[in-house]
Parts: structure tokens; C-alpha cells; sequence
């Protein structure tokens, strides 16, 4: 028997085997299934060590563990929830509201198709974007809340806001995606970005200023380095954020992948610019403050628009975040600490009106109002303003039912000695 007839015999035995047998009745593409383990695992890295970095070392280093520690908790506390009911609120079948409970305790979740991917694979690539959007508020109460407070609160909001959200925007019987209010959000401007950009600005607002607020130099970052290190990780993560939100490796992955890094690049510049002209010196931390504003800003619009429309995006979230950040924030005194709402809320605001105005029916789905749809133009801004009213109502009352029951914020006494002894018994080595 020759070497040709010695493979032809081997195919067609490992064919009637079971495991092969399986593999071609589940319909899961191997290709678009191993691109999406890969992309979770990205999404992941984003919050912790991206994130845990990137705010941990914007903070004071007396709150440094205890900052990194809220992302890394997060990252604990949200994945049981999304297990036991998290995902079924948001992706089983329900209303245009909510999901229903079909998936409690993940029941229904298996190796089976979802698409070309496994339904576990869509689980928990769905679980990553639901683990780093409670994270994103943390910046906004860094340094004066409490850790239980903390935990307490992202039961609540991600229970009452973000599984809601993730229904309304991404399910197929949600009210923003194909129901009475049908709402272009590729990768989460409205559902990540904008509904946690209000919410840090509500808790920053209801919190109240940190002690010698504003300070100056007494409230500098304390290792622009590690921010720098975690900038790079969010860059180089959020490439599965929005590429990953393809559910498959194809060209409108490529496309989105294109689209993040080009607005990533052009709102770094636009910044360092706006800083140029206003300070005389651009600095690192203006530059990756500009980069991650980009991405905010095009993430709705990553699967949507051309790479030319995508500088544009990243342009205008240059110039209108870092309006927010600098001019805003100084004019009515909030203390929102490292600028959660000026990057994401206005971001993924600013991201989520602009893809109505560029997409592309030659890209993905409908055009914009740039094409002549200026029903798709309005509805994009409608369903902002409903994750504006939605999200800050929802925040209010869980705030005070939080400080009511366990309360909000650190003593006086404990603030100045920092959350990293107060509320973790630890100090970070001399850095």
C-alpha cells in the first residue's frame, strides 16, 4: 500500500470516529473559534494588567494596590455573576429590555454552535466587555471609597444597568438592536463607555471631592510609567475588543482592527497638540490619555466606517475629550479622579453619534446620515440619550441604597493614610 493510499485509508477512519463526528454536527469553524478564545484572552489582559496599570499608577502611591486591586476583584466578582445570571439577563431571549432565564447557572451554554464559534466561546468572550465596564468607573471614585462599598455597588449596577444594556444593544430581541430603536454599536459605545462614563460621573458627583481637591502637585500621578505601561496594553487589547466583536475572523474583523488602531493614532496626536498649543509641552500623559480616548470614540464605530473616517473619529475625540478633561471638569469642580467620564462617557457619547454620521453600507449594515440615512443618524443620538437617563437614574439609586447600607466613602483619617493600608493591610514597595 502506497503513502497516498495510507492517508486516503487514515482521513476516512479519523471521519467515522466520534470526535470528528461531533466536530462537523456542531458547525463550529475552528479558524473563527480559536480567533475569539484569543480575543477574550485579550479583552481580559485589557482590565487587568492593562487597566489595573494605567489607573494604578495615575493615582497617589498610597492608593496604588488598592486601585489595581478593584480592577483585579472585578475580575473575580463579575465573572460569578455573569455565570450565575449575568449572561442570561443579557443574551437569553427575552423582552427588548431583558433577558430572560434560560442561561441561569449557564444552562443551555455548551460546546454547541453560536454562529461559527462555540456558545462558550461567546459566553465568555461577552463575559470580558461585562468584567471591564464596572472597572471603568472605578477611576472615578479612585482614592476615597470604600472596597466593600465598591463590591457592593457593581453587584447592583451591573445587575440593574450593564446586563439590561448588553440586552437592549446586542441581543437579537433587544430594543437597540433590531427592535423600535435600532442603534449602530459595533463593539460597545453605548452599552461599555457611555453607560459607565455617566455612571463615574453621577458616583464622582455624589461622592464628593477628594480631601484637597484639586491640589496640584499633591495630586500628580505617581509613576506615569506604569500608566504609560497600561495605555500600551489597552491599545494593544482593544484590538480583541473591537476586532473580536467580528464574531469571526474575516474581513470585517480586519476592517475593525484597522479602524481602532488608525483613531488611537490620530487622537494621540491631536492631543499632543492641543497640549502643545495650550501648555507649550505635550506630555505622556496628555499623549496616552489622547490614545485611549480615541479608541473609546471609535468602538461603536469600528465595524462601521472606512479607515479615513476612523482618523476623523480619532481627531474629534482628540479635541472634544480633551475639552471635557481640561476645560469642563475645571469649570464645575467634580472630582472625577482620572477622568472616567471625560474619556469614556464623552468618548463613547461623541463615538456613538459619529458612527451614525460615517457608516458605511459598503462596510457593514446600513449607512449614516453621511450617506443619506438620517433616520439611522437620529436614532443613534436617541439611543445615547436613553444610555444617558437610563444609566445616571439607575447609578443614583444604587448610590444611595450603597451608602445607606454599608456606605460610600473612607474617614478623613483613613484618606490620609490611603486605601492600600486602610482597606488591604498593605503598602507597595518603595517605587
Amino acid at each position: 500500500m502506497n503513502r497516498n493510499a495510507l492517508t486516503r485509508l487514515a482521513v476516512l477512519l479519523f471521519a467515522l470516529t466520534p470526535v470528528a463526528a461531533q466536530a462537523q454536527e456542531t458547525g463550529v469553524d475552528s479558524g473563527d473559534n480559536a480567533w475569539m478564545l484569543v480575543c477574550s484572552a485579550l479583552v481580559l489582559m485589557m482590565t487587568g494588567p492593562g487597566l489595573a496599570l494605567f489607573y494604578g499608577g495615575l493615582v497617589r502611591k498610597k492608593n496604588f494596590l488598592s486601585t489595581m486591586m478593584q480592577s483585579f476583584a472585578l475580575m473575580g466578582l463579575m465573572t460569578v455573576l455573569w455565570a450565575v445570571y449575568g449572561y442570561s439577563l443579557a443574551f437569553a431571549p427575552g423582552n427588548a429590555f431583558i433577558g430572560g432565564l434560560d442561561h441561569l447557572f449557564l444552562a443551555g451554554v455548551g460546546t454547541e454552535a453560536n454562529g461559527t464559534i462555540s456558545h462558550y466561546t461567546f459566553m465568555v468572550f461577552q463575559l470580558m466587555f461585562a468584567i471591564i465596564t464596572p472597572a471603568l468607573i472605578s477611576g472615578a471614585f479612585a482614592e476615597r471609597m470604600k472596597f466593600s462599598a465598591m463590591l457592593v455597588f457593581t453587584v447592583l449596577w451591573a445587575t440593574v444597568v450593564y446586563f439590561p444594556m448588553a440586552h437592549m444593544v446586542w441581543a437579537a430581541d433587544g430594543l437597540m438592536f433590531e427592535g423600535a430603536l435600532p442603534c449602530l454599536d459595533f463593539a460597545g459605545g453605548t452599552v461599555v463607555h457611555a453607560s459607565s462614563g455617566v455612571s463615574a460621573l453621577v458616583i464622582a458627583i455624589m461622592l464628593g471631592r477628594r480631601k484637597g481637591y484639586p491640589g496640584g502637585e499633591a495630586m500628580k500621578p505617581h509613576n506615569l510609567g506604569f500608566a504609560f505601561i497600561g495605555a500600551c496594553l489597552l491599545w494593544v487589547g482593544w484590538f480583541g475588543f473591537n476586532a473580536g466583536s467580528a464574531l469571526a475572523a474575516n474581513g470585517l474583523a480586519a476592517a475593525a482592527f484597522v479602524n481602532t488602531h488608525f483613531a488611537a493614532a490620530s487622537a494621540l496626536l491631536t492631543w499632543l497638540a492641543m497640549e502643545w498649543l495650550r501648555d507649550g509641552k505635550p506630555s505622556m500623559l496628555g499623549g496616552i490619555t489622547g490614545a485611549v480616548a480615541g479608541l473609546v470614540a471609535v468602538t461603536p464605530a469600528s465595524g462601521f466606517v472606512n479607515p479615513m473616517d476612523a482618523l476623523l473619529i480619532g481627531v474629534a475625540a482628540g479635541v472634544v475629550c480633551y475639552f471635557a478633561v481640561v476645560v469642563v471638569k475645571a469649570k464645575f469642580g467634580y472630582d472625577d479622579s482620572l477622568d472616567a467620564f471625560g474619556v469614556h462617557g464623552v468618548g463613547g457619547t461623541l463615538g456613538a453619534v459619529l458612527t451614525g454620521f460615517f457608516a458605511r453600507a459598503a462596510v457593514n449594515g446600513p449607512g449614516g446620515l453621511l450617506e443619506g440615512n438620517s433616520e439611522q443618524f437620529i436614532n443613534n443620538i436617541l439611543g445615547v440619550a436613553l444610555t444617558w437617563v437610563f444609566a445616571g437614574v439607575a447609578t443614583f439609586i444604587i448610590v444611595k441604597i450603597v451608602d445607606a447600607t454599608v456606605g460610600l466613602r473612607v474617614d478623613e483619617s483613613e484618606e490620609d493614610k490611603g486605601l492600600d493600608v486602610t482597606q488591604h493591610g498593605e503598602e507597595a514597595y518603595q517605587l
